[in-house]
Formats: structure tokens, sequence, C-alpha cells
């Protein structure tokens, strides 16, 4: 083994000069980086960092072990989430683990397994929503399929958790999100930020994001209304003692979560389903198979495709000795992509969950991230996303529009310039 500025190092991993040479892949191609870093070094990797140290785990034990199996002895305290808490603050996305515990029981009754019926039926209004723009068309058309789930998810956030569909606003909210996650994500990616406070342009696009996100806590706060149920709205606004930033932070916390990752899911969703009219068909004849489209894109295309974590207490992974305070970095998608527990791993084969997984596949299938400290969503955001491919693959034909869409890994897995699909009543 190497040392890094005297400190040993405790896996295998590339020198710093092999590192250097990946700079631009590492910017452009992350998760070809950190698969060719797997093939090359093995399951756990260090990295020429000292401070902290960092290790990329990767496989699906490790991965669990990070995730599940010692609470209290990973953290988020990252720069991944130290970053995103530009734009969510301290909610629960980005919380330490003592601010969640504290959070959790506040927000999780607004998710209940009761309420997703209800999540389905606005689902379903919305889809006929956007049913209806694209058939208005008369035939084929080319559309931005990604742009119409950013407004559909967005819709059905506001309207399940908050009371309010956002009408008007959500071409504004979508591009602040996106506005705001672009600088995270740079952010993320180099050693030393420029302080948020300096006038950057950066900065200054993160400011005008923020502004935005920030209107939008203030109209869903000033026009709550009595609702049927208990919204999230009211669970944050009753909380006793809790100050106007941290409900701010909880509300944008879930107005980016909430609909940028099942946007992400469902438009590359639509788009397994256009290079594949076949499984289209069948969704379209038997409806209840929209779930097995719905798991297997979050198995290939994950939204959380990495996931980091800070090591609070000293273990040992896979037999390799983690110190106190290492980075550790998991990747969902190299997991959910790798043979050693998917045949055929990058295949898109709905069948896949007809059947119960096997306990190995369970453990490497982590879409939502596992543990306490799973998505509180991911219930919302399965049925959120059935209900949209049932609705919209049984009424249109989707076909592909050029060759595929380059794969950018930013906070979310995103198509390069949309996702552009003919759109062609059945």
């Amino acid at each position: 083994m190497t040392s890094y500025l005297g400190t040993p190092a405790t896996a295998p991993g590339p020198p710093g000069p092999e590192m250097l040479r990946h700079t631009l892949r590492i910017r452009r191609d992350p998760l070809g980086f950190l698969a060719l870093m797997r093939d090359r070094y093995g399951d756990v990797v260090q990295f020429p960092i000292p401070r902290p140290p960092t290790y990329l785990v990767a496989d699906a034990a490790g991965t669990h072990q990070v995730l599940v199996g010692r609470p209290g002895g990973y953290d988020k305290d990252t720069i991944q989430y130290r970053s995103l808490s530009l734009v969510t603050g301290a909610g629960l996305l980005s919380a330490r683990d003592e601010q969640w515990r504290r959070q959790r029981p506040v927000v999780q009754p607004a998710f209940h397994h009761s309420f997703l019926p209800e999540v389905a039926a606005v689902a379903a209004e919305e889809s006929a929503r956007v049913a209806r723009r694209w058939a208005s068309v008369g035939g084929p058309a080319v559309v931005d399929v990604e742009a119409a789930m950013m407004d559909l998810t967005l819709r059905v956030v506001g309207r399940c958790l908050f009371g309010d569909d956002l009408r008007g606003s959500t071409a504004r909210l979508a591009e602040a999100t996106l506005a705001a996650l672009t600088v995270v994500i740079k952010r993320s990616r180099v050693p030393v930020a420029v302080p948020a406070g300096w006038p950057t342009p950066a900065n200054r696009q993160l400011r005008r994001s923020l502004q935005d996100l920030d209107a939008a806590v203030a109209r869903l706060v000033g026009g709550r209304r009595p609702a049927g149920r208990t919204l999230l709205l009211d669970l944050l606004l009753d909380q006793p003692g809790w100050s106007d930033r941290e409900v701010r932070d909880q509300i944008v916390t879930f107005l980016v979560a909430g609909h940028e990752t099942a946007a992400s899911a469902l438009t590359w969703a639509f788009w397994l389903l256009a290079g594949h009219a076949d499984e289209a068909d069948r969704v379209a004849a038997a409806p209840e198979r929209a779930r097995w489209v719905a798991d297997e894109t979050l198995r290939l295309y994950p939204p959380a495709w990495v996931i980091s974590r800070s090591v609070v207490t000293p273990d040992r992974i896979d037999g390799t000795a983690v110190p106190a305070g290492a980075l550790v970095i998991t990747s969902p998608y190299l997991v959910q992509r790798d043979r050693r527990y998917w045949p055929d791993p990058d295949l898109f084969r709905p069948q896949r969950f007809a059947e119960r997984l096997s306990a190995e596949q369970r453990r490497a299938y982590l879409p939502f991230g596992a543990g306490l400290r799973q998505c509180v969503g991911r219930d919302f955001a399965r049925w959120e996303m059935q209900e949209v491919l049932r609705d919209l693959a049984g009424r249109f034909r989707f076909a592909p529009v050029g060759p595929a869409p380059r794969l950018v890994p930013a906070v979310t897995l995103r198509p390069a310039g949309g996702m552009l699909l003919q759109v062609a009543p059945r």
C-alpha cells in the first residue's frame, strides 16, 4: 500500500498521477470512472486524497454495511450534502443524524400508506392533463418528455403535500430547481469552492433560483387552506417550536427532491418503452405491468446514483480498515448493474420483478437508499410512477428521436438536452 501525506493507505487504489490523468473523465463521466476503478482495484478503492481519506465501496455487502449495518456509524457530513444544503437548508434530505431524528417523526404521517391511493388518483388526473395536451396535436408529435414529467411531478407534489397545484409556476420552479442543482453539483466536484457570498455568475444564478423557491414557499404558506386530510404543510406549520427557517427548509426539500427524482425516473422509463415497443404494448394491455417497468427503470437509472457518508466510528468494510473521518462513496447505479447480482445487468427486462427477488438481489436493489435514512417518499414515488406509466403508455406509443441521449450524472441522472420522443395516440 502507498501513503498519502504520511498516512498509510488501507485499500488499493489509483496513484496520484493516474488520478490526474482521469480528471476530465471524472467531470464528464463520473459513473464510467467509478466503474473503471472498481474493475481495476476491487470492491473497496481508496483514492489518493488525504483529507479526508476517500473510499469507493462498490459491492452490495459493503454498501449494505455503510447504509444499514451500523446505525450511527456513518453520517451525512459530506461535501455532497453540504453542497445540497445550499438549496434545501437543513431539510430532511441533507440533515445530520441528530437533526434527522427530530425531523423524521414530524413528516412521516404525510406519507402513510393509507394516503397512497390519493397519490395515485392525483397522478392519474395529472397524467390525463398531459394526455389531453399531447392528443390535441392530432397525430404524431415530438415532445420533450423530461419537461412534461418535471411539470407533472411538481403538480403532484404540490397537490398531495401542500394542497396547491402550483398552477402557472411549475415551469419557473422546475427551471429554478435545475439551475440551483447545477450549481450544487459543480461545487461538490471541486476541493475548495468559491464562497457562496461572492458575486460570481454561478452564485448569482443560485441566488436567483433560491428567490424563486422561497417565493414558492411563501405562496404555499400564505395560501394554506383546510383539506380533507392533514397535509405535510399542516404538519410543518403546526409543529411547536419550529422556526420559519426550519419550515422553509422542509418545504424546499420536498419541492425539490419530491419532483426532480420522480421526473428523472419517469423520463428514463418512457425512453426505455420507446426502445421496447413490445413492452409498451404489454403495459397498455395489462396495466399491472407498469409496476415491473417502474422497478426495472429504477434499477437501470436510479435517480440517486451516488450516496456518500462520513465515517463516525472506525469500521472494516470487506476486510478493509476505514478510519473515522473518512469519506465513503457508494453507488446504487454500480451495484444495480453488477452482473454478480443481476443476469444481463444492462438489459431492460421488467420481467425480473414479476417474482420475488432473491435475498442477494434485495440487498443489491437500493434506488431509494437503504436503512434508517431510506427515502421517506419511496412508496409515494413508486405509486406515482406506476400510475403515470399505466395511463400514458395505455394512450400513446413512444418512439426514439435520434441517437440515445447522453447520460448526465448530476444530482440525479438526467439526459443531456432533455428527452425528445415521438408521441402518437394508440
